[in-house]
């Protein structure tokens, strides 16, 4: 019997199927870019590929732990030294480099801290160690010296802990209200950890957040790629919607079950209370003395927009009569694709442009209210601190920041978008999964009338 080990978790260990360990396992022939799949199973076991859980069992692991494409890669080194040519970290997932020996060999544990659970128990000749999962799991590494007569010596223990340490959490460029949903709970993390932590993420937002969080370091993926800032650190965690995460590698829990915004605090193990992102603007002025309401009608498909025929012709013919200039400040007054497209309503006021996210900002800051679509709009108008009537059908309303204000029509086809049963097609400007190319098709807002809207509006500006 191993020390340190009750007979109960190791036999659990050695009998788990190979696919369901968790972990990616290589041979070292010469150095670590020539990695070769184990030959040898864990003790009592048959020999075998101790394989991901993304993959089928007997094919071939991938090369190295990667992030996913949209994101910069560690370096393929784990990098830190743990001695005796034992190198470790924890950058999309834990990973442990054990150098290859002619004698004797090494035994490698991980845990999860937490949980109490062995996830990996292996012996072998050198190798390289990946865990699959990538999100953050408090790991527990111990490394043992197993010489040839059999003599067994500790060589290495580490449990996660990252105060202090470098911590790279990268969000995706290109969108903003993702952006915007999940960097609260990069902060968190920081916070929680007492992390140095460097976020990643687009040019275009990060003046907006930069001055309000000064505990974290935040730049472009370009300039991370340049300082070579994921080749240092001691852990690197990427946020995303993982659509075919089937095995949860990525993610704990699959974002539609959750929402989109604590998603990200489940991928970083922080509580997952929405918390609205912290702006600074260079200019807090009012743009206009009059009062008035900002909309913003487009989307990237035709799902997240209000397609009743005249329901935004109604709301802002509501808004004017109440004395109020309706503000339209989308980035294109016309988007679509195909034989759809989708023009700014007549009658507001076109504030419409490539113009900075401040200026957007702006305008939000002092806006009696926000009317639009489940869009990154609407997370910066909840940024900047704005009552927001977020309609929306496609989505169900855990998916965005809780609004007293949210408006869905339930005796419709509703919430596709956080069904897992059906995959979004981000090339279909038409998708509509249950009911493309029927009468029914894009109902879910189709039905959202123009008065059921009005009702809520008249919650903020009064009947």
């Amino acid at each position: 019997m191993y020390k340190g080990f009750s007979a109960s978790l190791l036999m659990d260990v050695r009998l788990a199927p190979e696919e369901k360990r968790g972990l990616q396992v290589y041979v070292l022939e010469k150095d670590v870019t020539t990695p070769q799949p184990i030959q040898q199973g864990l003790p009592g076991q048959p020999n075998g590929i101790v394989s991901s859980a993304s993959q089928t069992q007997g094919s071939a692991p991938d090369e190295k732990a990667k992030a996913p494409p949209a994101y910069v890669a560690p370096a393929e080194k784990p990098a830190l030294d743990a001695g005796n040519g034992i190198f470790y970290d924890f950058n999309c997932g834990a990973r442990i480099l054990l150098p290859q020996r002619q004698e004797g060999k090494w035994r490698i544990t991980l845990r999860d801290l937490d949980t109490a659970n062995i996830l990996f128990l292996n012996e072998n000749t050198g190798a390289f160690i990946s865990s699959a999962k990538r999100y953050f799991v408090r790991f527990g590494l111990e490394v043992v010296d197993i010489s040839a007569t059999g003599e067994e010596t500790l060589v290495f223990q580490h449990e996660y802990d990252a105060r202090d340490r470098d911590v790279v959490i990268q969000l995706p460029v290109g969108t903003l209200g993702d952006t915007l949903a999940w960097f609260p709970y990069v902060s968190r993390f920081a916070k929680q950890h007492g992390a140095r932590v460097t976020c990643l993420l687009s040019g275009l937002i990060l003046p907006l957040l930069k001055d309000a969080y000064p505990n974290l370091r935040l730049m472009t993926p370009e300039e991370a790629r340049k300082e070579g800032v994921c080749e240092k650190a001691y852990a690197i965690y990427c946020i995303g919607l993982f659509f075919d995460d089937v095995e949860c590698i990525q993610q704990p829990t699959d974002f539609r079950f959750v929402g989109l915004h604590r998603t990200a605090a489940y991928i970083l193990g922080v509580p997952p209370d929405e918390e609205a992102a912290r702006l600074t603007l260079e200019d807090e002025s009012r743009p206009i003395p009059e009062p008035y309401v900002c909309i913003a009608v487009q989307a990237s498909t035709q799902c997240k927009y209000w397609n009743n025929p005249t329901g935004w012709s109604e709301v802002i013919s509501f808004l004017k009569g109440k004395g109020y200039r309706v503000i339209c400040i989308d980035q294109k007054p016309v988007h679509g694709a195909g034989i759809m497209w989708n023009h700014i309503p007549h009658g507001v006021e076109d504030q419409t442009g490539n113009r900075p996210l401040s200026e957007r900002a702006r305008w939000l800051r002092h806006a009696a209210a926000f009317i639009g679509t489940s869009s990154g709009l609407a997370w910066l108008a909840w940024a900047a601190g704005t009552q927001v009537v977020l309609i929306s059908g496609f989505t169900h309303p855990n998916n965005e920041f809780s609004t007293p204000y949210r408006v869905i029509n339930w005796h419709t086809c509703n919430s596709c978008w956080n069904d897992v049963r059906v995959r979004f097609d981000h090339h279909n400007f038409l998708w509509c999964p249950r009911h493309e190319n029927t009468p029914r098709q894009f109902e879910c807002s189709r039905l959202i009338t123009g008065a059921q809207v009005i009702n809520e509006v008249k919650k903020i500006v009064g009947a």
